[in-house]
């Protein structure tokens, strides 16, 4: 039996979840025949990841059932609606208190509530199971569970009770918890075959980031880690963490060419496939402008680059190259190139990463384009983590064979001591910098590379200027000493 055949039928034995991306990290979804535990707050998207589940059973021809102890099954079909759901073949059970439960009349006297109405709960639950004979089941919430328990040994006896009935029924069971408890405890866990954690925060700024992760999976490998993931209008959009191990191939060595000729010769014959380049300088120093000419140049090549434009407008930045004579626009038409626009508030970095992965592998992508760094940064809710990310995406690309090419504003326009916003050079395989210096009562530019593993380049400083509607790299900048300054001296005639 092939490796490709044992995955095959693993997954065909999986119950998949109705979301891709948490099937990934599942590796093909869920084991059958068997109780999990889904936690998160309030407004995680438990419920929601719940109906996907369910739907997914339905579109199997699988009877479903949710079992509902805390919304009206009115509030669950708005919210259905709401994603454009059709939720046929699922079948929904109300067990939240009747009215008549506030009558004082109907107040229990001899029992303790918790003696009588947690007993008629269950009952109910058993009798919807056994007529709907559903294969897959949902609870929501354990915390109605858990207050009609009354007591901690009660509730985890009620538990495995349940386990112990749907054990022999054939039955996948969600139990769903919104972590409401004074005291969260971890008998539930304990008790599951397998449970998912789902959480949110809200930044100072920006929209709310959510993440997932499996705490525990019985009797399967899974993704480890944190994921993030999204709730849109469909349903929660998952985003497997990227591992780079997991997508090795062979690459060829081949060099990009920019199309300007004496920039190719800086960097020794263009950019290799393969490899990453980092761009730094001051703003408005051409950054943007050389990276936009590879782009283009493997677009009239026939090939596919990708941009992620944090910083500028699409409109803009095409304008702006139409001037310089290079026509984004008409490729972008032609769909060999592809820019999106990025919000650093509302893009998560895993939501980044699956856009570049999806769009590298469709499109077999050879350039791809970050413009800029700094407003990669912005969209990491913790700094210390954008290096550990922005490596594992360049050995991914690196391992695809795409060049990539990093664009990094530094701060301060004219110094020896230019700052950049996080120091990413190390995992750069090149690193190619504009700086703006002052000659004869002008403000100039000039290009340089500092670095180029796996090639010989040139050394030389050049100068560097976008007029006459092209980009212009001059001749070495050796009557000049001093250059990187900003404030360079003439070299005395020898």
């Amino acid at each position: 039996m092939t490796q490709a055949t044992a995955v095959g039928k693993a997954t065909a034995a999986r119950a998949t979840t109705g979301i891709s991306g948490l099937d990934q990290i599942l590796n093909g979804g869920l084991l059958p025949n068997r109780l999990y535990l889904v936690e998160g707050m309030p407004g995680s998207g438990k419920t929601t990841l719940a109906f996907q589940f369910l739907m997914e059973g339905a579109r199997r021809g699988e009877p479903v059932l949710y079992i509902t102890l805390s919304e009206s099954e009115d509030e669950i079909r708005d919210v259905a609606q709401s994603h454009g759901w059709s939720l046929e073949g699922v079948t929904i059970r109300e067990l939240i208190p009747q009215e008549q439960s506030l009558d004082p009349g109907e107040e229990y006297t001899v029992f303790h509530p918790s003696e009588v109405e947690l007993s008629d709960t269950t009952r109910r639950i058993l009798k919807d199971v056994e007529e709907t004979k559903a294969r897959r089941i949902v609870f929501d919430s354990l915390s109605e569970l858990r207050l009609l328990a009354g007591s901690p040994l009660r509730y985890r006896r009620q538990i495995l009770a349940l386990k112990q009935y749907f054990s022999g029924r054939q039955c996948t069971v969600l139990l769903l918890d919104d972590l409401t408890s004074a005291n969260h405890d971890l008998q539930v866990q304990s008790i599951a075959h397998g449970a998912l954690l789902l959480g949110h925060t809200h930044p100072a700024y920006g929209g709310t980031r959510r993440r997932l992760s499996v705490t525990k999976f019985r009797g399967s490998d899974f993704r480890h880690g944190y994921h993030d993931y999204s709730i849109l209008p469909g349903g929660l959009e998952v985003y497997p963490r990227l591992i780079a191990s997991e997508h090795r191939q062979a690459s060829s060595r081949e060099r990009l060419i920019s199309g300007i000729s004496a920039l190719d010769q800086l960097l020794g014959g263009g950019l290799e496939r393969g490899t990453s380049t980092l761009i730094q300088g001051a703003a408005g120093t051409g950054k943007s402008t050389i990276a936009a000419a590879f782009a283009e140049r493997a677009a009239a090549r026939g090939e596919h680059a990708l941009l992620l434009v944090f910083d500028e407008s699409i409109n803009t930045l095409m304008s702006r190259m139409k001037g310089l004579g290079l026509d984004l626009e008409g490729h972008v038409r032609s769909d060999r190139i592809t820019i999106r626009q990025v919000d650093p508030a509302e893009l998560s970095p895993g939501e980044m990463a699956q856009i570049i992965r999806r769009t590298v592998e469709e499109h077999q992508s050879r350039i791809v384009i970050v413009d800029s760094l700094n407003g990669y940064l912005n969209s990491m809710p913790d700094e210390k983590f954008l290096i550990v990310q922005m490596h594992e995406l360049l050995m991914y690309l690196g391992q695809q064979g795409v060049a990539t090419i990093l664009v990094a504003a530094q701060m301060g326009l004219v110094s020896a001591h230019m700052a950049s916003p996080v120091d990413i050079s190390y995992l750069a395989d090149g690193v190619l910098l504009l700086r703006y210096y002052e000659s004869d009562g002008e403000v100039r530019q000039a290009i340089s590379v500092l670095k180029m593993r796996g090639g010989a380049h040139e050394r030389a400083i050049r100068d560097f200027r976008m007029e006459d509607g092209r980009i212009q790299v001059g001749e070495p900048l050796r009557s000049l000493r001093g250059v990187l300054t900003g404030t360079p001296q003439k070299v005395p005639d020898r």
